[in-house]
């Protein structure tokens, strides 16, 4: 049975193609290991087939790496901008829904935060540059919300708040598992409240 864990690689996580299943295997093994210390016959192993069978999925490790960071950081653009349309107009309610996204996002993926600290700088320079790209659009979508909410900082200001959020958030690699799923996510959102809203 597949791992809900570092599901946001899977497009339907009860249903994750195989080619999903090796991207979270690789998740797992990356984050574990480094991307550089695993091989593909390691996947191969993680997934049940052979190291080869690998290759009728991506065409290297390195692909698989870039694609990994490329779905994460697309799925966090798209999913800041769609939980900020559905909380309505009113800042607070939009800057809570983003403190939730990003705090379900750190529990439930915390192999994929890991493996993006430190295996960004591995991706190819275009493909670094798609990631970093993406990962602007998710920060200034934060920035918006944050600029409604403190009307006189400057956009710096708010994008230094937004970067501190997150770093708060994704620490949960290295906290989460010491109180239960519950508990984190509610001592999570208050402090990222407070950080964001200081």
């Amino acid at each position: 049975m597949i791992s809900t864990r570092d599901a946001a690689l899977h497009a339907d996580v009860d249903r994750p193609s195989r080619r999903e299943q090796i991207l979270q295997a690789a998740a797992q093994l990356f984050a574990e290991r480094g991307s550089r210390a695993v091989g593909v016959d390691d996947v191969g192993a993680a997934v049940g087939v052979t190291g080869p069978a690998i290759y009728r999925h991506f065409a290297s490790k390195d692909a698989m790496l870039a694609e990994m960071l490329l779905r994460i950081s697309e799925r966090l653009a798209e999913g800041g901008r769609a939980r900020v349309a559905a909380a309505g107009a009113d800042p607070e309610a939009q800057l809570r829904a983003l403190i939730d996204f990003q705090v379900e996002f750190a529990l439930d993926n915390p192999a994929l935060i890991v493996v993006h600290d430190r295996d960004l700088p591995s991706l190819a320079e275009e493909q670094a540059g798609q990631v970093r790209r993406l990962q602007r659009q998710y920060v200034e979508v934060w920035v918006a919300v944050l600029a409604r909410l403190h009307p006189g900082a400057e956009a710096a200001t708010c994008r230094a708040r937004a970067h501190a959020v997150f770093g708060l958030i994704n620490s949960t690699p290295h906290s989460a598992g010491r109180l239960d799923r519950s508990a984190m996510a509610a001592l999570l959102t208050a402090m990222a409240w407070a950080a964001a809203t200081a």
